[in-house]
């Protein structure tokens, strides 16, 4: 695979035929070349969002375009085998008339934060950023200050963040030199470091210390194919979920990691990769107005790199406004309209579909039976299509979860297995900060009466050697002394 190669010449776009997704009296289809122009599928619980969701995956994946998701129930592992012997799909595909349907199995590379049920994923701190590190944690505004500025002077010394140990190190440092950095970087209470070490102890508590560190995840990764088919990356978040700061965090990063990367290519025959984002109001949830612009900003120019983001969740007032305008290709199950924002659900939904005179949109979306839609996708000049009543069609691949032994196996045959199972723990921080402490101990002048000059050859040869190993690191990383964040980190200007 060449990463990130032009999928047609310029100005030579192929159009594809479209991806049969839904049927009401006649197929509706998704455009491959509208597939970046971002989308939304929304449903209270039990109306048929997973399904849908796998639907969309199964059909990009089969033209080619890798896919990314986040799996809240394990119920998406089953793509990576064939389906079959399900009545209910049977009769469904029998009553819509659907020809052609054959079980099928889907390339898949699983993914965990932990490392059980996947592949570990693991980002540097550094990657990270301060930005959306200060959302993981909860900071405000003056420690998240704080947090900005020892990233600056960890990069001004050159002392590269890659995991927690790093970064606590390098708190511990700044709190103990606040008096020598207070003119360059501002104000550093031990408050503020107080406050930022306990938010990350409770993080390593929930188990989120394991995704900081090295091999860190390579964007890549996620987008290669076998056979002509898209990888389905899945994420496996039922307990990752549990921690849904770390959750929706990662996710963004992985998001701005992709925009970060990826070179503009206009519009392309079919997308580079589709993310999608489960239970994507956590993503929005007590996020500051400047992270919610940021995020609107990334998501409407990700489109340009070939990057189709699509967006699942219950209520579409989950999805800030000026997100939800960009989500051209819409898939709507039922919605219960028991309360009054329910209603206020019910009639915004509504309103954001192509007008059709034979659908009474918000009367049908209570009236939606399982597996049941209101769909709207874009046509070829990118302009929503009338609003339809249809039924999603059945996936190919099996709906449920593998078996523990039908993801070993999976995870053992996979692109990337034995790639990112061994952490590595190279010098950084932690060690360079350790070092320096020591050869300043060591060149300390002893008192008169303490002093052994049988052992004073081997203490000096101590102290030089930690200074020397210090300086070889120090001119080693001088050429990464600016650590690249994120695009967020980017876009917020650096802020300190």
């Amino acid at each position: 695979m060449v990463p990130f190669a032009p999928l047609a010449p310029h100005g030579m776009t192929r159009v594809l035929p479209p991806l049969v997704l839904a049927k009401a009296a006649s197929e509706i289809g998704l455009l491959p070349g509208m597939a970046n122009r971002h989308g939304l599928i929304a449903g209270a619980t039990g109306t048929g969002k997973t399904v849908t969701l796998q639907a969309v995956a199964e059909g990009l994946s089969a033209i080619g375009v890798p896919v990314f998701m986040a799996d809240v129930k394990g119920d998406l592992s089953g793509l990576a085998v064939a389906g079959g012997g399900n009545a209910r799909v049977i009769e469904r595909i029998r009553t819509l008339g659907i020809e052609g349907h054959a079980p099928t199995a889907y390339p898949v590379t699983f993914w965990d934060v932990f490392g059980d049920k996947g592949h570990p994923v693991r980002a540097t701190v550094s990657e990270l950023g301060p930005v959306l590190l200060s959302r993981i944690l909860n900071l405000n505004a003056t420690q998240a200050g704080v947090l900005a500025a020892v990233f600056a002077i960890a990069d001004d010394d050159g002392l590269l963040l890659i995991d927690l140990k790093d970064l606590r190190a390098m708190l511990q440092h700044a709190g103990d030199n606040a008096a020598q950095y207070r003119t360059k970087y501002g104000n550093i209470t031990g408050a503020s470091i107080g406050a930022i070490q306990r938010g990350l102890l409770a993080l390593e508590t929930q188990g989120g210390a394991g995704f900081f560190g090295e091999p860190a995840l390579q964007i890549e990764d996620l987008m290669q194919t076998v056979d002509g088919q898209g990888v389905i990356n899945i994420l496996a978040a039922d307990k990752l979920l549990a921690s849904p700061r770390v959750y929706s965090t990662m996710l963004l990063w992985l998001l701005s990691e992709l925009f970060e990367r990826l070179p503009e290519i206009g519009d392309p025959d079919k997308p580079r990769l589709a993310f999608f984002f489960d239970e994507a109001h956590l993503l929005f949830n007590d996020a500051p107005k400047e992270l919610l612009e940021r995020i609107e900003q990334v998501v409407r120019l990700v489109r340009s790199k070939g990057v189709g983001v699509w967006f699942i969740t219950q209520n579409p007032l989950d999805v800030p406004e000026s997100v939800l305008g960009q989500l051209g290709n819409r898939v709507q199950h039922a919605l219960r309209a028991f309360t009054p924002r329910d209603q206020a659900a019910v009639r915004a939904a509504a309103t954001t579909f192509r007008a059709n005179p034979g659908v009474d949109v918000e009367k049908a979306i209570t009236e939606l039976g399982v597996g049941e839609a209101l769909v709207s996708f874009l046509d070829e000049k990118g302009r929503p299509n009338p609003v339809e009543r249809a039924f999603v069609v059945p996936p190919r691949a099996r709906i449920g979860p593998l078996t523990d032994a039908e993801r070993q196996q999976s995870m053992a045959t996979s692109l990337v297995a034995g790639q990112y199972e061994k952490a590595i723990d190279r010098d950084s921080a932690f060690e360079m900060l350790a070092a320096r402490e020591e050869a300043a101990r060591v060149a300390q002048p002893e008192p008169a009466a303490a002093r052994a000059p049988a052992g004073r050859a081997r203490t000096t040869d101590t102290a030089l050697e930690a200074v020397a190993k210090s300086a070889a690191r120090a001119i080693g990383s001088e050429l990464g002394r600016r650590i690249v964040r994120g695009v967020l980190g980017s876009l917020l200007g650096g802020r300190r």
